[in-house]
């Protein structure tokens, strides 16, 4: 009898996300008999996923089965795929002073969950717990391919890469075939008729090319249409946040020729040109929404609480098909049955025009042998500019990591792009500082204020 495959996921208690992650695989004929070993350390959310687990379980008639566990090491014996979804430190504290504390300096973020100091901090607090994943992966289930839905996404693909390279993973994240749908939506075109190729950093790749399949076979670039739509005022169309209208990134099509696949609210923070002290009349041409993550946070919050609170007390749960890569994953690599899908690996020649060991985000086959990346070359180099500027934060970030080095933190918040186009040496070096400090116990040791260095 074929075997049933084991599926981790560690930070079950992402209730929602799980739901969506598990809903999608459940719905797969050759993983629909699959272990699903939920790990959390909160014993009230990790019970609320077993019981949404079990419903998803009844209400598609498989013949899944749930387990639950608080100690890692044991859910992920014997995995096969393991999945990560958890934020450390959480909205509370760490999100909130990752904005109040620079804000006091008059750096002002929008996301600060991925490049920034709002990354850089929330790489460090973040590595150390995906490494200790990595440590208990190679004991227990060495095999296993980690598919990983954390922030900062590059940061933490990077990290890993550096310190456990045996490791099988991918960074994943939906906003290449987001932001592809959106176009499509802003030029009344339907999505399944559009073809596109991204390459570049998580959160910073373009699209190469974004076609229209014409009626005779043949495809239409359709640059020259977004730039009139945009000059014309078509485009962007109002999207799912009112306050986020997403024209920075329209902005940038028209001065690099090429649209980013990350929101105009991130785009806004990875650059020197839009957020500047006493430019308002920035803000308010481009609509970028400052503290914008916080605002999600609070109304997330409690719209998962409100969907959890559904789902406990429903006899059964809906399951729609979510736009996340990792069902496709896992049932290529377990089936052989081949999928696309876009992943944030270790660049190994990918991209020529980008270092060897940074975190590229590239087109990906997936089938019985795993996940083999594609090869892009160069980029144009007005993006390769670009995106290097971003490589540079996460590059110094992982090496504070590696080498236990906290003078790396300072410079890796010295090159942030939008931290140096406002701040001054003394004012970064305070700020890092400040960050450090009410951070505490939410870093590792070696990254701690009151962490004693040896004098050489």
């Amino acid at each position: 009898m074929a075997r049933n495959p084991k599926i981790t996921f560690i930070g079950a208690g992402s209730t929602v996300f799980m739901k969506n992650i598990i809903g999608d695989v459940l719905q797969r004929p050759a993983l629909s008999g699959a272990t699903i070993a939920l790990m959390d350390i909160n014993p009230q959310r990790l019970e609320e996923s077993a019981i949404v687990v079990n419903k998803l379980i009844s209400t598609l008639g498989v013949k899944a089965k749930a387990e639950t566990y608080s100690d890692q090491r044991k859910a992920l014996t014997g995995a096969d795929f393991v999945v990560v979804a958890f934020q450390i430190g959480g909205y509370e504290p760490c999100t909130v002073t990752d904005f109040e504390i620079p804000k006091k300096f008059g750096l002002r973020q929008t996301i600060a969950d991925t490049l920034g100091v709002g990354g850089i901090m929330r790489g460090l607090r973040t590595v150390p717990h995906l490494w200790k994943i990595c440590e208990d992966m190679l004991a227990v289930c060495p095999e296993a391919i980690m598919l990983q839905y954390v922030n900062p996404m590059a940061i933490n693909t990077w990290a890993i890469s550096e310190k456990y390279p045996t490791i099988k993973q991918v960074g994943l994240c939906h906003s290449v075939q987001g932001t592809a749908m959106e176009l499509a939506h802003d030029l009344d075109i339907p999505y399944e008729e559009i073809r596109y190729r991204s390459a570049g950093i998580n959160h910073m790749a373009f699209y190469l090319k974004f076609e229209h399949r014409q009626a005779d076979g043949s495809y239409k670039n359709l640059y020259p249409d977004l730039v009139r739509a945009y000059r014309e005022g078509r485009a962007p169309k109002p999207g799912w946040n009112p306050r986020c209208p997403n024209k920075v990134r329209y902005e940038m099509l028209t001065r690099l020729g090429y649209f980013v696949t990350e929101s105009s609210e991130h785009f806004a923070e990875y650059t020197p040109y839009f957020i500047k002290e006493g430019r308002e009349d920035l803000i308010e041409k481009f609509g970028i929404p400052l503290d914008e993550y916080p605002k999600r946070c609070i109304e997330q919050i409690a719209r998962w609480k409100g969907q959890a609170e559904a789902y406990k007390s429903a006899d059964k749960i809906e399951v729609a098909q979510s736009k996340e890569y990792a069902s496709s994953i896992i049932n290529s690599v377990w089936t052989g049955e081949p999928s696309v899908i876009y992943g944030n690996v270790r660049n190994n020649g990918c991209i020529t025009s980008l270092p060897d060991n940074c975190a590229a985000e590239v087109p990906c086959l997936v089938d019985a042998s795993g996940i083999q990346p594609t090869f892009i070359g160069d980029l144009p180099p007005q993006l390769t500019a670009l995106i290097r500027t971003n490589i540079n934060v996460q590059e110094l970030t992982v090496q504070a990591l590696m080498t236990e080095n906290r003078e790396h933190i300072y410079h890796a918040a010295m090159m942030d792009p939008h931290t140096a186009a406002e701040l001054d040496l003394d004012q970064i070096w305070a700020m890092t500082d400040e960050l450090l400090a009410a951070h505490g116990d939410w870093l590792p040791a070696w990254a701690r204020t009151n962490h004693k260095v040896q004098a050489a």
